[in-house]
């Protein structure tokens, strides 16, 4: 993408999972990244603004004049976490994105995408989701989203700033191993030759993306100037138990299942209409077989070192 050669973008939470891929692409394409996180970014090529996006002054450091774009990832993703703390998943989610909004609109930053998720229209049943339903949460965590695309909606609407809520479905990829979420689960279960808990009989559907196709996504949703929510998956949804099938095929280990109760707020069924990402040319290239096969080498046990290759123990006795 020409325009990104040279473009200085700033990515909150770029030193996470998705951040990590989606700077090394914008480095890729000769891009000017700064990045803001609790963590600072590996990479010396980027600079890092290290903080809690919650203190103005941490938000000041990263938003500047002369910024072409903001990729906002940073925030709180869990559901239970946002259960069990709403007012603090309320900061980290809305009052942080609202002043980083702010100091775009004072800077003249034309672009702000972003990362929102499909929680935000609630229980549709079996119903495809499409970004034309009604924002209806059923969680914190859905609720802070919904709030933040709101705001977008408004700095759009008045300040003619692009802003793109881009509505993942479940990410998975390389780069997992510090993450909690229900691939990464199924992976250490099945490095630790253990088994892995379920919600309810695991039949719910869910829609899993690979971790490169959103990137994909986020750079097509920049290329274009697209304006408002995206819906952002791999367009076909598939059971837990399925995933779970797909995890035992990658990792060659069985992972046994102990059914549990649902968890309230757990949606039965996630079925995404990616029709509008398509039409702006996304094409998700990853499907469950081939997407978990790029999981597994960051969790898989190192192979034992054979005796012809370990050193004599007596030797280096004391």
């Amino acid at each position: 993408m020409p325009e990104l050669a040279g473009a200085r973008v700033l990515v909150t939470g770029g030193a996470g999972f998705i951040g990590r891929r989606l700077v090394a692409t914008l480095l890729a394409e000769q891009a000017e990244v700064t990045v803001a996180d609790l963590n600072p970014h590996p990479d010396p090529a980027v600079r890092s603004v290290v903080g809690d996006l919650r203190d103005p002054k941490v938000r000041e450091s990263a938003v500047s004049a002369g910024l072409d774009g903001v990729v906002h990832l940073a925030a709180v993703t869990s559901v239970l976490r946002s259960v069990e703390d709403p007012a603090g998943t309320y900061e980290v989610n809305v009052e942080a994105t609202a002043g980083l909004l702010e100091l775009a609109r004072k800077h003249g930053v034309p672009r702000f995408l972003l990362a929102s998720t499909n929680a935000v229209t609630g229980d549709v049943g079996s119903a495809r989701i499409s970004e034309n339903l009604p924002l209806r949460p059923l969680t914190p965590y859905g609720a802070t989203k919904a709030a933040t695309e709101m705001l977008l909606s408004a700095y759009s609407g008045v300040y003619g700033m692009r802003t793109s809520a881009l509505r993942f479905a479940n990410v998975y990829g390389p780069g997992m191993l510090h993450k909690d979420s229900f691939v990464p689960r199924l992976m250490k279960a099945a490095a630790a030759g253990q088994g892995v808990q379920v919600y309810g009989d695991g039949t719910q559907l869910r829609d899993y993306v690979h971790v490169d196709d959103v990137v994909q996504a986020m750079l097509i949703a920049w290329h274009e100037g697209h304006d408002g929510p995206l819906i952002v998956g791999s367009g076909t949804s598939v059971s837990v138990n399925e995933l779970i099938e797909a995890a035992r095929k990658a990792t060659g280990t069985p992972i046994p299942v102990e059914q549990v109760p649902a968890k309230q707020g757990e949606m039965p069924a996630v079925v995404l209409d990616i029709s509008a990402a398509t039409a702006l040319g996304y094409r998700p290239r990853h499907d469950l077989t081939s997407g978990m096969a790029t999981v597994w080498p960051d969790f898989a046990p190192a192979p034992a070192e054979s005796s012809a290759e370990k050193p004599d123990e007596t030797e280096n006795a004391a």
